[in-house]
């Protein structure tokens, strides 16, 4: 019996390394106490910010058995996004907005989804057993069953490192009422190594291993929906969705192949460097048009001219102030609000 789950896992890994992960590993379908009690802690702080179905679902996400019963083993899998390019590239060009490279290419959510469908239903056929599959919008706890099933261990930016593939990782979990023997669970090498807290622009890190989303640009960007809080807007530069810097700054992904990236997620050139000023004239119908199959069309419009709006007042750009004029009216309060701002900041750094 111990060899038939042996050869199925070795046939499963097959089969997932054909639909385009390149990290495997099984984990219990249980987490440690302790991960339980840092989920309860960092909500009861509320470091979720506005992320309420966090808190919402919060029993749900501490243990995979609260959120389907039959679960008996957690499928992680790892789909690479290693970029081809430098993320510090755009760093110093002031009329360009930098997007996060996971969000340059097609949205993940399809890509990941789609592939590890196709791996369950595999699953399925061959061990006759029962499965959910879960990608980022689900109450599971991802990164710490990602370490329990050995994909790697969650570095002290709190996302996963991986020995083979560095900080560029999708993780996708299939669960299952399959009990499966466990792989050995990641090992922690971060060392001393403190790359990923010093180079935060917002000092969003309170200590190493322990992330703050409200200070968090990622979170500022794409999750917080109303004004940018003013003592983080000088701080974002040109970020204007997510933010790469704690990822892109870690020793670890040298050893990160970017030709083992699924081709999915190749940036496509409009939202590599995208230019300030065709972003401030974005109304709803063109936003829809140019962000149509990104993850970035969920954050809607108004969104996104406001963070394209912070990212113009942090680039002393005179040819931005007539842009930034024209959103003074528009008919979102964060919009109008971070206009009255960025006009501010473009007039005091004109001579």
């Amino acid at each position: 019996m111990a060899d038939d789950k042996l050869r199925l896992e070795k046939a499963l890994e097959i089969k997932a390394k054909e639909e385009g992960f390149v990290a495997f590993g099984i984990a219990p379908a249980t987490l440690a106490p302790k991960t339980q009690q840092r989920l309860k802690q960092w909500l009861s702080n509320g470091c979720h910010g506005d992320m309420i179905w966090m808190e919402n679902r919060a029993d749900e996400r501490s243990n995979p058995t609260n959120l389907w019963a039959e679960a008996r083993s957690v499928i992680m899998l790892g789909m690479s996004y290693a970029p081809a390019t430098d993320p510090f590239a755009l760093d110093d060009v002031s009329d360009h907005g930098r997007i996060s490279v996971y969000a340059q290419g097609k949205d993940y959510h399809d890509v990941v989804k789609g592939a590890l469908k196709r791996t369950a239903r595999w699953l399925v056929e061959q061990a006759d057993c029962a499965v959910k599959v879960f990608v980022d919008t689900a109450p599971v706890m991802e990164k710490p069953l990602a370490a329990a099933a050995g994909l790697g261990w969650q570095g002290k930016h709190t996302n996963v490192v991986s020995r083979d593939h560095g900080s560029w990782l999708f993780l996708g979990a299939i669960y299952t009422s399959l009990d499966l023997p466990s792989s050995t669970p990641g090992k922690d090498n971060c060392g001393s190594c403190s790359a990923c807290q010093d180079i935060c622009p917002t000092n969003a890190f309170s200590e190493p291993y322990k992330l703050d989303a409200r200070a968090c640009i990622s979170y500022l960007t794409i999750e917080h929906k109303g004004p940018i809080p003013q003592q983080y807007r000088k701080a974002m530069g040109n970020h204007i969705y997510g933010c790469d810097d704690c990822l892109a700054v870690c020793p670890w992904n040298k050893f990160a192949q970017a030709g083992a990236a699924n081709k999915a997620f190749l940036p496509r050139a409009e939202l590599a460097a995208p230019a300030l000023v065709d972003l401030l004239a974005l109304d709803d119908a063109g936003f829809r048009q140019v962000f149509s199959g990104s993850p970035i069309k969920r954050t809607g419009r108004d969104r996104m001219v406001r963070n394209a709006l912070i990212a113009a007042g942090n680039s002393g750009d005179p040819a931005l102030i007539a842009p930034v004029q024209a959103l003074l009216d528009d008919g979102d309060d964060a919009v109008r609000d971070a206009a009255g701002w960025a006009l501010e900041e473009l007039a005091s750094a004109q001579p």
